[in-house]
């Protein structure tokens, strides 16, 4: 069967670790029968030295016209400060909207390989750990109305700030906000997205909020509770934030499937991944409606190592394994290549940030070379 996947290299050492991964891909085209159209676009950095926009509109069109979106990172320094529209990351939250990409999955996986790198004691993690964190990803406080106003003096304050601060007097000078809201519609189509990926799990889903302080938690919960009896096999319990945020760290294992808001998503599935030891070992997936995804490696573009051969593609390579599963509804392969990076370590070798004693050094290409061979 055909596919188009649309691939945006990116930035630094985009380009290396999304080579690396269309080896393996090809491979696993060649063992199932599968063949893998690529189209070739720009966003971030690359987009900017080329036309001056970090996101041009034939990115967005052919896009939306593929099956999926592989990216690799996006980030240059050359750009640092410039506004946020002229930023190479402006290409990120511009693919989201214009995609509708509103489901982010992160998944934080140790290793048996690599448990050594965990920073939290062996018995926390001993027998593995595996969690799947679903982020909402188009609503929350990131995208509700902001602002910085002055308060008082000639230039007085606005309407919205009047509506904002009520009752309560506050003395002159600048005031900014951002407003965290949701609508029962954005909560119910991630609580859909939670509950489905718990099915196909342990059945166990963690809504995490803040509903004891925030009125749009008390919603959350509440939607969350309704979409639940849809659900019965899978259990629903519920946590604050700030509890999360130290159960992850005493008690990992304890989750299955997490789900949270934007900002809150943001910040725990950071701190997950460094429960793994290893921001080069893990992937994402951010999903519209139907099959649609992107998919890129959490972690950055590193530009000092671009060009060096020395970057870690194994994040990219289970990220590419995620859209074969989601996107393309190839479970099968994308459960040969997941085997394929388990064996790759098992072997023995190493790219530099996973690189210890005794083991066989290989560089971005060779990563995605021996994996490829495993497949």
């Amino acid at each position: 069967m055909d596919y188009r996947i649309a691939i945006i290299k990116g930035d630094g050492i985009g380009p290396e670790i999304v080579d690396a991964t269309l080896l393996v891909l090809d491979k696993v085209g060649k063992e199932y029968g599968h063949t893998f159209k690529y189209e070739y676009l720009l966003a971030g950095g690359a987009a900017l030295d080329d036309s001056g926009e970090p996101l041009p509109e034939k990115t967005i069109k052919e896009c939306k016209d593929s099956d999926a979106v592989l990216l690799g990172a996006v980030g240059d320094p050359k750009w640092d400060g410039q506004p946020g529209n002229k930023r190479p990351e402006a290409a990120i939250l511009g693919l989201r909207e214009a995609l509708g990409l509103f489901a982010n999955l992160r998944p934080a996986m140790v290793y048996d390989e690599l448990a050594f790198a965990c920073p939290l004691k062996p018995e926390i993690i001993e027998g593995g750990l595996n969690i799947m964190i679903v982020r909402e990803l188009t609503g929350g406080i990131y995208f509700g109305k902001r602002g910085t106003e002055v308060i008082g003096g000639a230039s007085g304050s606005g309407e919205f700030v009047d509506h904002l601060r009520g009752e309560k007097t506050l003395p002159s000078g600048r005031f900014a906000y951002d407003v965290e809201q949701y609508t029962e519609f954005e909560i119910k189509r991630i609580a859909h997205v939670a509950f489905d990926m718990a099915m196909k799990r342990n059945k166990n889903v963690m809504s995490v909020d803040k509903a004891n302080v925030l009125d749009s938690s008390r919603l959350w919960r509440a939607v969350m509770e309704e979409v639940h009896a849809e659900y019965p096999e899978v259990k629903l319990d519920h946590m604050y934030v700030d509890n999360a945020a130290q159960q992850l760290i005493k008690n990992p294992k304890q989750f299955d499937v997490i789900v949270t808001s934007n900002m809150f998503g943001d910040i725990l599935s950071d701190e997950a991944s460094q429960i793994t030891g290893s921001i080069g070992m893990l992937p994402s997936a951010s999903l519209g409606e139907g099959a649609f995804g992107l998919y890129e490696p959490i972690h950055g573009s590193a530009p000092k190592y671009a060009g060096m051969d020395r970057a870690n593609p194994v994040a990219t390579i289970l990220s590419a394994a995620m859209m074969l599963r989601y996107s393309l509804g190839l479970g099968k392969e994308a459960d040969a290549v997941e085997k394929a990076v388990e064996d790759y370590l098992a072997a023995g070798y190493r790219t530099p940030d996973i690189m210890t004693e005794g083991k066989i050094p290989v560089g971005t290409m060779e990563c995605g070379r021996q994996i490829a061979a495993l497949v």
